[in-house]
């Protein structure tokens, strides 16, 4: 794990850094372990103008892995995404978040999405319970561009010094918006 981690590391500086930043967003929405965060940072950091450009690259090809992940669910969970999900030691939250995905549908996806779960358990689960592939899709633009956005705008408003604070606290900072975002829905819901 160290060792793709260093590659991670050193593509993030590489010219061919925003290819590696996609394949990595790409392939961390199915199965990959880490998180692209660990090549935003420095990219962002080392170019902040084009801080919404990396953002943008993480944000949509988080989203076709996220198809990946879905189909991975959707056609096979026993074969490949059972295993992926023992891996991250979440096969018996599974029939839960099935259960809120059938709830809540498209803010469930949000809501998790936008979180530092693993976001290959939110895709494999959304095929498992069969989601509607649009509202799926639309789902996880919102959830990956809030969460990318939110750190590659951290990082150009604020730059090195709010670095230690997103790697120490970047699951307080989503949880905090994700309660925000959903309080919102709330009052819209019951003022209108």
């Amino acid at each position: 794990m160290r060792n793709i981690y260093d590659w991670m590391m050193r593509a993030a500086s590489s010219k061919s850094a925003p290819y590696a930043l996609g394949t990595v967003s790409f392939i961390e929405s199915s199965f990959f372990p880490i998180p692209p965060d660990v090549m935003l940072i420095p990219m962002v950091l080392s170019n902040r103008e084009k801080a919404w450009w990396y953002a943008t690259i993480a944000t949509v090809t988080s989203v076709f892995g996220g198809l990946l992940g879905y189909a991975i669910g959707y056609f096979a969970y026993d074969a490949i995404g059972l295993p992926i999900l023992k891996f991250y030691g979440k096969e018996h939250a599974l029939d839960g978040f099935i259960q809120f995905v059938h709830e809540y549908g498209v803010p469930a996806i949000i809501i998790k999405g936008a979180t530092p779960i693993p976001f290959k358990v939110v895709t494999i689960a959304a095929g498992v319970a069969k989601m509607d592939l649009l509202a799926f899709v639309g789902a996880c633009i919102v959830a990956r561009a809030m969460r990318f956005f939110l750190v590659a705008g951290l990082l150009y408003f604020f730059g090195q010094p709010i670095k230690d604070f997103i790697e120490r606290r970047l699951t307080l900072v989503t949880t905090v918006f994700v309660v925000v975002l959903v309080s919102g829905f709330v009052a819209v819901r019951y003022m209108f």
